[in-house]
């Protein structure tokens, strides 16, 4: 076989064992990340967000989001989760194209927008904080597959639920990934993948 046929073969070869490679990495999923394939439009929604203005799906295109569904009473899954993402925005910043982080309150009853307001600024007074109505928050946590209750326990206090996982939408506003407790340098690889 002549060497210009030998490297042509060469080639060929590379090409196959570096295009399985590639597909096998797509096809296992960073670590603790599960990925929307393809990305999943949401339905337009309104919230109110922390400065009492009106807050829908178009607010959430241009840059990707990072959101996460809790409230402000919780005694420890939401602080945890606040303090990753801050802790991700403040080590990762410049990786994640300007991503924001977006909180929505499952228990709109207490959790107003000064409520919100004044939690959020004790993690960052870049993060987002939405609230709205029991039936408009559940519709949307729906969208995400994220799982939400409120309601009143037999001795009358109130009882909040919540998945704890965060969600990633990509510049276009759609939901692109789903982080269980992922490591923050995945999180910031796939959100820097979602700016486009």
């Amino acid at each position: 076989m002549r060497s210009s046929a030998v490297r042509a073969a060469f080639a060929r070869g590379a090409c196959a064992t570096l295009l399985v490679v590639t597909l096998g990495a797509a096809a296992m999923p960073p670590k603790g990340t599960l990925l929307a394939a393809p990305p999943r439009e949401l339905r337009d929604f309104t919230l109110t967000d922390q400065n009492g203005h009106a807050f829908g799906r178009a607010q959430l295109r241009g840059k990707p989001a990072l959101v996460f569904f809790g409230f402000t009473h919780c005694p420890d899954v939401c602080p945890a989760a606040l303090a990753r993402l801050a802790l991700l925005q403040k080590s990762h910043g410049r990786e994640l194209g300007g991503a924001r982080i977006v909180f929505i309150s499952v228990d709109g009853e207490r959790d107003t927008p000064a409520v919100l307001k004044d939690f959020l600024l004790r993690y960052s007074k870049d993060f987002v904080g939405l609230t709205g109505t029991p039936r408009a928050v559940r519709d949307l946590a729906a969208q995400f597959s994220a799982s939400v209750f409120s309601g009143r326990a037999a001795d009358g206090s109130r009882t909040v639920e919540h998945s704890g996982q965060i969600h990633l939408l990509d510049a276009h506003g759609r939901l692109y990934a789903t982080f269980y407790d992922a490591p923050l340098a995945t999180m910031a690889e796939v959100t820097r993948a979602a700016v486009n």
